[in-house]
């Protein structure tokens, strides 16, 4: 019985260290998820200019249709994740890029942009936490996208629309319009940069780069 109890806990070592191997941040992994946060900073500023005189046209159309655009302050979090795919990517990028944001100048007050990058990064970061970060495909991005895009309309009906009914037809078209932007820009859009960002042979030092190239060879 002793040996075979020491034999299992053997073969289980080799198993156990893959593991922490595969969860383990290298200097690559912070420097990727830190450009891609920088980056996603400076499209997040932009957005804020040029989605200012769009959006009340469309809020003046249909009440609530405005959240078409939250997707464009989505994608960090899913495209760091589905790119360096260790834990904690998801909130890492979107709080660089949060932070970043804030200091060049943000709608939100600093504190708020913080917090609501935090909470989108979280729940981008749910979607591969239910699959105990082993389903890297596009369900999965598109599921991260579509929480990151709740979690956005959560902080907004919780921060500043106190006096709109959250269950409301406005609380209701806002946060279908923005899982849509979500799916379709933090989910579906992230996917296929991803591959495009893969093809070029820039991710080769990744899973993610060596996985999808290997998978090309295969088929």
């Amino acid at each position: 019985m002793a040996e075979q109890y020491l034999s299992g806990s053997a073969s289980d070592a080799p198993q156990t260290a893959q593991v922490k191997h595969r969860f383990r941040w290298r200097v690559a992994d912070i420097a990727v998820a830190s450009v891609i946060g920088v980056a996603s900073a400076l499209i997040y500023w932009l957005v804020a200019m040029l989605t200012a005189a769009p959006w009340p046209i469309l809020e003046g159309i249909v009440p609530g249709l405005g959240g078409l655009f939250n997707g464009l302050w989505l994608f960090a979090g899913p495209l760091a994740l589905i790119i360096v795919r260790k834990p904690g990517a998801g909130v890492y990028a979107e709080v660089v890029a949060a932070v970043l944001e804030a200091l060049w100048g943000s709608q939100w007050v600093p504190v708020e942009t913080f917090l609501i990058g935090l909470l989108q990064g979280a729940m981008a970061e749910l979607a591969f936490l239910i699959f105990a970060y082993r389903k890297w495909n596009l369900g999965t991005t598109v599921l991260s996208g579509v929480l990151s895009a709740i979690g956005c309309w959560l902080y907004s009906f919780l921060t500043h629309l106190q006096a709109i009914n959250i269950v409301g037809p406005y609380g209701i078209i806002y946060v279908i319009t923005t899982a849509i932007s979500g799916a379709l820009i933090a989910g579906v859009l992230v996917w296929y940069l991803y591959l495009a960002i893969a093809k070029t042979g820039a991710l080769d030092h990744f899973e993610s780069g060596r996985l999808l190239r290997a998978d090309k060879r295969q088929g």
